[in-house]
């Protein structure tokens, strides 16, 4: 495929979905006076042309040195009004449909025809999808705008739980996990401590991080590491990587032929000493055995693990749990859930809880009583909260910052408290 192939396939595809919702906006302010039809028709033509010369001018604007906050506010806006108009395309097709078999029925039907009854209001029956299409896209694209506010909205997330092979002397051990921190998308300092004081407050013995400590490369960390510093507990923060921790996602000037690049490989090294600033020990396929009283658990942190082709794949689960075979009880701390059903189930059915982030929940969805959604379920199978098979245990971290989309509905920022009773 030729370079600049994918955007002009991009912008054909907008300038069409453009025109087939442009057919709903002028259908419903039919009936209104020329100003408010002109109004209408100008705004929504300035919005979607403006996008779609964003999109057009973005191989010449330079778009990887923006700043990352307007970057992902922009990115933030296009996604939602191109998802808003899909819904409302999904209306309009429906009722074109609707209207395409009533047309074949009285082609080729010799009963006589019958006029439409109004689907309410005296609304025509397309007049009503058409608008029903509409506020379902303007209720999508107003509750994305909503999440905005919820990005530094945390939420502490406690739970109890009881091991059969725990030593005695752990019980009571109180852990707080966090993840996905990806201090690159961070803009309100203040939000942020206030995260780190909720941290604190739980008192806990034990912190365990999860990876994606950045987005890309350790320099996002520099103005937050005096904030993460105050992160402390008795036993240690210990710490693994995530897939973006690598910097695979970075544009590195100098890659070559094979994929290698210096820059990127220093930007690994310097996000590693960035956990030694912090006082966290990264744990790099490795483990550690904690000890209590004469009693020993083991913590064993992995690399990314990924079952999922397009994440890396650099943890040795096999080089990390040498040395730790006789401890009873066993956690795991890798990045990926899908690690925990593709090999550590499997291999390893002596490590009793993992903990893994990655998700982030989409930063989307409904958890409510009775009611836990999100498109996330439909691309992980554990994708939020504490799962269980046999004997073993998973818990998903819904991620303390946030990626991509700069806000949260419905799956808020996480603070994960086990307590093991």
């Amino acid at each position: 495929m030729r370079p600049g192939l994918n955007s002009v396939i991009l912008i054909v595809f907008l300038l069409l979905l453009d025109l087939y919702v442009f057919q709903a906006i002028r259908a419903m302010v039919y009936m209104s006076t020329p100003k408010v039809r002109n109004i209408t028709y100008s705004i929504y033509w300035l919005i979607s042309i403006s996008v779609v010369l964003m999109i057009a001018l973005l191989p010449y604007i330079n778009w990887h040195n923006w700043p990352p906050t307007l970057k992902s506010y922009l990115m933030a806006v296009f996604m939602g009004l191109v998802l808003a108009k899909l819904l409302v395309t999904v209306f309009l097709l429906i009722d074109d449909v609707r209207r395409g078999v009533l047309w074949l029925i009285r082609k080729f039907s010799s009963a006589p025809a019958v006029a439409a009854t109004p689907a309410t209001g005296g609304l025509s029956r397309s007049q009503f999808i058409n608008r029903l299409g509409l506020i379902t896209g303007g209720a999508f694209f107003g509750t994305l705008l909503y999440g905005f506010s919820n990005k530094y909205n945390y939420r502490v997330h406690k739970i109890k739980m009881a091991f059969k092979h725990l030593p005695a002397s752990f019980k009571g051990l109180r852990i707080v996990q966090i993840s996905d921190i990806h201090s690159g998308s961070f803009a309100n300092r203040d939000a942020v401590m206030k995260g780190i004081k909720m941290i604190n407050d739980q008192k806990a013995d034990l912190v365990l991080f999860t990876g994606d400590l950045v987005n890309d490369r350790a320099v996002e960390m520099a103005e937050w590491l005096d904030v993460f510093r105050e992160v402390k507990a008795p036993m240690g923060v210990y710490s693994t990587l995530g897939n973006h921790d690598y910097g695979d996602y970075y544009p590195w000037p100098d890659k070559n032929a094979n994929g290698y690049s210096a820059l990127q490989h220093q930007n690994l090294e310097d996000l590693k000493a960035v956990h030694g600033k912090l006082g966290w020990k990264l744990m790099m396929n490795e483990n550690v055995v904690l000890d209590r009283n004469g009693e020993q658990i083991a913590l064993i942190g992995i690399e990314n693990w990924s079952a999922i082709k397009r994440f890396p794949r650099y943890g040795d689960l096999k080089r990390a749990y040498e040395g730790a075979e006789h401890i009873p009880f066993k956690i795991l701390l890798s990045h990926d859930p899908t690690h925990w059903d593709a090999q550590v189930r499997t291999e390893y059915p002596d490590i009793a809880l993992m903990l893994a982030g990655h998700t982030h929940g989409m930063q989307f969805g409904v958890e409510i009583p009775g009611l836990k959604w999100s498109p996330a379920q439909y691309f992980y199978k554990e994708w939020a909260g504490l799962y269980k098979k046999g004997e073993q245990f998973l818990y998903v971290n819904r991620g303390f910052g946030f990626l991509g989309y700069p806000g949260r509905v419905g799956i808020l920022p996480e603070i994960t408290v086990i307590d093991l009773v």
